[in-house]
């Protein structure tokens, strides 16, 4: 049974330079969580407060989303709710349309990448251009975002050099950051002034004023908005936080342990629409009420998508974001996607070394590790257990319940230090394909236990 992660992270590392700077990059933004972290003593206590409040919110949707949709109204704003997917697509069209809009300018929003949003809009005769640089260099590139917060990561200064040259008219050659950065500006402004409509998602949404809060790094967000009367944002139901004093809680913690920083550069919240404009907010389902029905898997929705899991992850790091086979990589992908079809997607869980990093730097202390340790345990259930894998695991069960046959293989262990190496890393070991073997050790604990030699 093959299995398409390994695949295309073999790929990815055939190029060894660029799958060591792409680690060493990554890592550098998880040293610099560490030091964020490490400069609050109540740190611990800020991730044990994300994580009570994401699971009361969670609890108490259905009040939560009444308060807010009120309180929003209220403001001024107009509330949709999208169950699905496909009715998320058709609100933001159909919005578009009543306002005879060609052209959208969209900052960075994971759930419509979830939802398919911008092809939708494409096929309909609206132009959809993303207004963060991340997410725009991809979006020329015509390839997914490879990670949740850094959608570029992957991608090295001389090939947007390059995109740009082709696509802005900048120097041939020239691949300075801030050069690249300018020129990207410049003509990004200029589609700003053209559209018709702004539309943003929502990193919170608070209940009990009726607002959405949006961080970022770059102002163009604010730009677009500020620029049209027409406003739309999206969000999923997961967004929801009780208050302002609970909101505080996440600011804190979600720059700190996404990208390193005290907080985003801006924090900005829209809770009415332009005078004389329309504000329309789109509340989305899209599976997520199913996920607090899945036992085990109930803290998912407490994720505050700050990408720290993939930042640590030794697979993602090594493997990067396109050897997944879910649009959102790393940890908490594997679960993500599992939860929406595990039948598809059953091949993520294998991308993991169960070191539970992931859990130990999560803000709001999704149990991510864990619960891939539990979706592995399904793989047999649902027909996906590697064959290799179940027999290697069915012996080794037989060894271990078989006293004699278990003190044997211990003996004859030892053997393999000195056996020729094309016998040790033949194709009938996997495990040597990318790793050394372990050396053996001369006599077992047992045995020197047995003789006294340990006390």
């Amino acid at each position: 049974m093959s299995n398409r992660h390994s695949i295309a992270a073999a790929e990815f590392l055939k190029d060894g330079a660029h799958a060591q700077w792409h680690d060493e990059t990554l890592w550098m933004v998880r040293q610099k969580r560490d030091r964020m972290s490490r400069s609050l003593p109540e740190w611990e206590s800020l991730r044990d407060a994300a994580c009570a409040l994401k699971m009361y919110s969670n609890s108490h949707l259905a009040e939560l989303l009444e308060e807010f949709e009120s309180k929003a109204t209220a403001n001024g704003a107009v509330v949709h709710w999208a169950k699905d997917a496909r009715e998320y697509r058709e609100i933001v069209l159909s919005i578009l349309e009543s306002h005879g809009v060609k052209l959208l300018v969209k900052s960075k929003s994971m759930l419509a990448e979830e939802c398919g949003l911008n092809p939708f809009l494409e096929q309909n005769g609206i132009e959809t251009v993303e207004s963060d640089l991340g997410e725009r260099i991809v979006q020329l590139m015509h390839v997914k975002p490879s990670h949740i917060v850094l959608p570029a990561v992957h991608i090295r200064r001389e090939e947007i050099g390059r995109l740009f040259e082709k696509e802005m008219g900048t120097e041939p050659g020239n691949c300075d950051p801030t050069y690249l950065t300018h020129a990207a500006r410049k003509n990004l402004r200029q589609i700003f002034k053209r559209a018709g409509a702004a539309m943003t998602g929502a990193n919170f949404a608070v209940a009990s004023t009726g607002e959405i809060v949006v961080c970022t790094n770059e102002g163009n967000a604010d730009i677009c908005t500020s620029l049209h009367k027409l406003q739309i944002a999206g969000f999923g139901l997961e967004k929801l936080v009780p208050d302002r004093r609970s909101l505080g809680v996440f600011t804190r913690l979600l720059a700190r342990s996404g990208t390193g920083q005290p907080v985003t550069t801006y924090t900005t919240h829209y809770a009415r629409p332009q005078e004389g404009g329309e504000f329309h907010i789109i509340i989305v389902d899209n599976g997520r009420s199913d996920i607090l029905a899945q036992k085990g898997h109930e803290k998912t929705l407490n994720c505050l998508r700050c990408g720290a899991c993939m930042n640590t992850c030794p697979v993602y790091r090594r493997s990067g974001g396109y050897s997944y086979t879910y649009f959102i990589p790393g940890p908490i992908g594997i679960n993500l996607s599992m939860l929406r079809d595990p039948l598809k997607y059953y091949d993520n869980v294998a991308a993991c070394s169960l070191c539970m990093s992931c859990s130990n730097v999560c803000p709001a202390k999704v149990d991510l590790g864990e619960q891939i340790y539990l979706w592995r345990q399904t793989l047999d259930s649902i027909g996906k257990a590697d064959r290799t894998k179940k027999f290697v695991s069915d012996a080794l069960k037989d060894v271990m319940e078989r006293p004699a046959l278990f003190n044997g293989a211990l003996k004859l262990a030892p053997a393999l230090n000195v056996a020729p190496r094309p016998l040790v890393y033949a194709r009938v070991n996997p495990w040597g394909r990318g790793r050394e073997m372990p050396r053996f050790a001369s006599e077992s604990f047992n045995s020197m236990w047995k003789k006294g030699k340990i006390k």
